[in-house]
């Protein structure tokens, strides 16, 4: 199927490739930092901060590899209520 002339408009790949931060969605990657901070900075527990840090990014970062809109649709899930609950 040929475009039809006038309507035919170029699309940048930034325009629909989601915001990453580090490999990992932007507000997922903020939050998991903000709790990190708070762990290590907070409680002055700095070893335990880095590690929850570091963990939650690196499964972050595998989530979205396999499908980068997994933090909306996982934020979705958790609001809906079961079919079975009461």
């Amino acid at each position: 199927m040929s475009a039809i002339e006038g309507f035919e408009v170029p699309i940048h790949a930034s325009l629909a490739s989601p915001i990453l931060l580090g490999g990992a969605p932007r507000g997922l990657s903020i939050l998991n930092g903000t709790l990190a901070a708070a762990i290590g900075l907070g409680l002055q527990q700095w070893l335990i901060g880095i590690v929850v840090w570091a963990i939650g990014h690196s499964i972050a970062v595998i989530a979205t590899r396999r499908d980068p809109d997994f933090a909306p649709v996982l934020i979705r899930h958790l609001r809906q209520k079961g079919y079975w609950a009461c």
